[in-house]
């Protein structure tokens, strides 16, 4: 699912069990089942319920790694350093380097490309359910919408691990 609509998902309060994935018009598009409530990965579904991606820590790493639907690696999350922003890398194989650049309080991200081009956004929005709520807009064709609900939700799993 690429282009310029608005996807919402969340991460489950408790880390266990399915939540859906909404577009604009409140309509289910897919759903993301978070495997355990300690945090070990996720599937990410289409809206007719086919799996299409998964993310986990492989082992005993401090990274997000993301297959697609016949387990085959698709990209890697890591963290980057950084003093006054939080900032991660996604390289999604054979498609590009991205970066995912937030200023330090904000709850916005911008996903840039290796050329400085704006690839996607979401934005954490705390109105649509009692939990961590998302809001992504994806503006490339190189890297679909699913696959980024499951680099984001890899990213909160990566900074759950390190407060």
């Amino acid at each position: 699912m690429n282009g310029n609509m608005k996807l919402y998902f969340r991460d489950n309060f408790f880390n266990a069990g399915q939540t859906e994935i909404m577009n604009e018009q409140n309509e289910r598009v897919g759903e993301v089942d978070l495997r355990s409530m300690f945090g070990a990965g996720l599937d990410v579904y289409d809206g007719t319920g086919n799996p299409i991606y998964s993310g986990s820590f492989p082992f005993l790493s401090g990274k997000w790694a993301i297959s697609g639907p016949s387990g085959e690696e698709m990209g890697l999350l890591r963290a980057r350093m950084s003093f006054l922003s939080k900032k991660f890398e996604y390289e999604a194989y054979g498609r590009g380097v991205f970066e995912l650049i937030s200023p330090a309080f904000s709850q916005e991200y911008e996903i840039i490309n290796e050329n400085g081009a704006l690839a996607a956004s979401f934005a954490r929005v705390s109105s649509w359910f009692e939990s961590s709520a998302y809001c992504l807009d994806n503006f490339t064709q190189t890297v679909d919408s699913y696959e980024w609900i499951t680099v984001i939700l890899g990213m909160h799993e990566i900074q759950k691990r390190q407060r």
